[in-house]
């Protein structure tokens, strides 16, 4: 079963059952009463690459018991975002210690696309839930319009149970630096026409001044790559864009106090439609999707060096615009996340392999002409350059 058919199955209760709760699970009842309040909603936005799902997780890793729903996009055959989320878990405590918590992916494309399908009955249903919430964190795709999805909450259903906090704009500033927007904008226009339910088809320009102009807050990530004088001219070119009252804050790898992400209030539902952007309705748009490949390799390492040196070489001789997965290192109990933006690879450990998992190194590499074979094969050629293990 391939992996959209075994989402679908999932949602018709006829798949195997994932290892977090479904939107039909019972609500619980062992809380507080339902209370007529509105939960605060956090939106994510940026570039492939930008920093969004790292923003994510240290905002999980610092929830100080907030009970956090997170809702992402996934992409990939893994769904390595999902399980990079899944492994923080949602509503961690400071030490990073699992504590129940609820994550849904939606995995039909952009958000800003598929609001009606996918995203309006998550929604409907965590109304149900709402006394069991503090908050919703949404991490959009790189290509999403921020503005059609924030005003998705005016629709009355969704309105009278939610409102959003905030649009978070992360900025990758050395990409930026160079004009470019992202790390890699071949990545990102892979990424496009990778996503048939994708209906806008932005310059890169554009895209990023709608995700600007929409933010309540703009981050400004990768600040330690750049000097002071590149940076104020990163946020010379974000001021253009944004609207005078939004705040520009500085960040390396997303690391903020929660209290400057979390809790702005800004209501942003009741004033979106104050915001410009360069698209009037995105349903008048037609689009035109090419192939596009994610494959999956796998293989024993030796190190952490032996991953990176292969995977890096075969981003140098294949279309490879994304790579993201997991290693496992001989005799180290942690598990390795690995993710790469074209030729900037960055690797951490995040979590102890659990009883009963197999500890695997597992990579998806997202590009374009893929073949999964060759790529195999590559890959293991290149980690016995680099010290395979036995």
């Amino acid at each position: 079963m391939s992996s959209c058919a075994a989402r679908v199955a999932r949602r018709r209760g006829t798949g195997p059952r994932p290892d977090y709760p479904l939107l039909h699970d019972p609500i619980p009842t062992n809380g507080p009463p339902m209370q007529m309040r509105k939960i605060p909603v956090t939106i994510v936005t940026g570039f492939l690459g930008s920093g969004k799902t790292t923003l994510l997780r240290h905002i999980l890793q610092h929830a100080g018991g907030r009970r956090i729903v997170v809702i992402v996009n996934e992409f990939g055959e893994l769904g390595i975002d999902g399980e990079i989320l899944k492994g923080c878990g949602v509503g961690c405590d400071e030490a990073g210690r699992e504590v129940d918590g609820r994550l849904y992916e939606l995995a039909n494309g952009c958000l800003c696309c598929t609001v009606q399908e996918e995203f309006y009955p998550v929604m409907e249903q965590l109304v149900e839930r709402r006394a069991h919430i503090d908050h919703v964190l949404i991490e959009t795709s790189g290509l999403a319009l921020p503005k059609p999805l924030v005003q998705a909450f005016n629709w009355p259903s969704i309105k009278n149970g939610f409102t959003v906090d905030a649009v978070l704009t992360v900025v990758d500033a050395p990409a930026t630096a160079r004009g470019q927007f992202a790390e890699n904008p071949t990545a990102v226009d892979a990424q496009r026409r990778a996503d048939p339910n994708l209906d806008h088809e932005s310059p890169l320009h554009e895209l990023f001044a709608d995700q600007l102009s929409s933010a309540d807050l703009v981050i400004v990530n990768k600040t330690d790559l750049l000097d002071d004088a590149a940076l104020a001219a990163v946020e010379a070119t974000i001021r253009d864009e944004v609207p005078p009252q939004v705040k520009l804050v500085r960040a390396r790898r997303g690391e903020l106090d929660l209290a400057t992400l979390l809790g702005l209030n800004a209501a942003s539902e009741e004033t979106i439609h104050l915001r410009h952007d360069h698209h009037g309705s995105a349903d008048d748009a037609d689009h035109h999707h090419d192939e596009f490949d994610s494959v999956v390799v796998e293989a024993r390492v030796s190190s952490r060096e032996a991953a990176l040196g292969a995977l890096g070489a075969l981003v140098e001789a294949h279309a490879i615009y994304r790579v993201k997965g997991f290693a496992a290192l001989p005799g180290v109990p942690m598990r390795l996340v690995v993710q790469g933006v074209g030729r900037r690879f960055d690797s951490y450990f995040d979590r102890r392999w659990r009883d009963g998992e197999a500890p695997a190194s597992r990579f998806v590499l997202i590009g374009e002409d893929l073949d999964a074979a060759a790529l195999q094969r590559a890959f293991d050629a290149a980690l016995a350059a680099h010290g395979r293990a036995a």
